[in-house]
């Protein structure tokens, strides 16, 4: 029990020589009279001082690692995941401005043509021998087969398979598709067909005419089913780009580049009732304008010329003195003859 209490009392008083020490040194600052001691202690436990933080931090160091390595994880995954959901987003309000464009396109030809349609997405596109595509829309939609399919655009092709929530579409380049065509303007028919291409000139129109006279930069309209179905009258096919004649042959072939750009169709429309009344070549969009050559400058005309300037006094005394005039000589009078002269 001494022995404890003569414990803390030594304590208690280093304890206290400590605390007046170190208040002594804090207040005394540069000229504290406690600077050599200060200086020695450093001098002695300085070293070891660095010595053990040497060993200790690298310690401490991969035991935060280990610790917070867990964390750190979780915080670099979720970073990640809410970068990618940021990137979804942005990719998806770019979509979805792209099909409110289309959409927007697809209601306006639908206007002008007075086609009731049903929107519809392509879902995939058929692999084989025909071109294909799949939409989602069906017999729940309204849909049926041998119906119309148009873009904003132009023409895409005809459902040849109906399904309860989606259908398939056999697209106007596929080598098998013929559609009835007509020329703007002059009304002259003709058979559009696919070559198997969907990029590129895609598309070849025949006219039944073969003496009809055909030109690169016309366009072609479908020419209407009997019944509408499967092609509604109206719809902007293409334009023709080359003419190829063909020797011997009864017809007249076009080469014919399509409206529709059949290798990114994503909002398509199904006609399911067709117009009243044949919207004809209402539904081309207008033909640019292009501008008009200026005229000619016009050439400057000759100033008039000025009238003749009446003569003056001098000069038609001068015009006068130059007229011949009978000399004095000339003007005395004759001798008449005498006998024998």
């Amino acid at each position: 029990m001494n022995d404890t209490r003569r414990t803390r009392a030594v304590l208690g008083i280093l304890l206290l020589i400590s605390l007046a020490m170190i208040t002594i040194d804090y207040r005394g600052g540069d000229d504290s009279p406690l600077r050599g001691l200060r200086s020695f202690g450093e001098a002695i436990f300085g070293p070891i001082e660095g010595a053990a933080a040497a060993v200790v931090t690298p310690v401490g160091h991969a035991l935060d690692t280990i610790l917070g390595s867990p964390g750190a994880h979780r915080r670099i995954n979720r970073l990640e995941r809410e970068n990618q959901r940021l990137r979804e987003q942005l990719r998806a309000q770019q979509i979805d401005k792209t099909r409110a464009e289309q959409l927007n396109r697809l209601l306006g030809t639908a206007g002008l043509g007075r086609y009731r349609i049903v929107a519809a997405q392509v879902i995939s596109a058929g692999e084989g021998v025909e071109e294909t595509v799949s939409i989602d829309a069906g017999s729940t939609d309204g849909v049926r087969t041998d119906m119309s399919v148009i873009t904003g655009d132009g023409l895409v092709g005809r459902i040849t398979q109906v399904g309860p929530a989606s259908s398939t579409v056999l697209l106007a380049t596929d080598a098998a598709s013929a559609v009835g065509g007509r020329l703007e303007g002059s009304g002259e028919i003709g058979v559009v067909r696919g070559t198997g291409r969907r990029s590129g000139s895609s598309l070849t129109f025949e006219l039944l005419d073969s003496t009809v006279e055909i030109k690169p930069g016309q366009r072609i309209v479908s020419f209407g089913s009997q019944g509408d179905r499967p092609y509604v009258p109206g719809v902007p096919i293409g334009t023709v780009t080359k003419i190829e004649r063909t020797p011997g042959s009864l017809t007249r072939t076009a080469i014919v580049r399509p409206f529709t750009h059949f290798t990114g169709l994503d909002v398509v429309g199904i006609v399911v009732a067709p117009p009243k009344k044949n919207p004809r070549d209402a539904v081309l969009p207008p033909v640019p304008k292009t501008s008009a050559p200026a005229p000619p400058p016009k050439a400057s005309s000759p100033p008039p010329s000025s009238p003749p300037a009446a003569p003056s006094a001098q000069s038609s005394a001068s015009a006068e003195s130059t007229e011949p005039t009978e000399s004095p000589r000339s003007r005395r009078p004759r001798r008449s003859p005498r006998p024998g002269d």
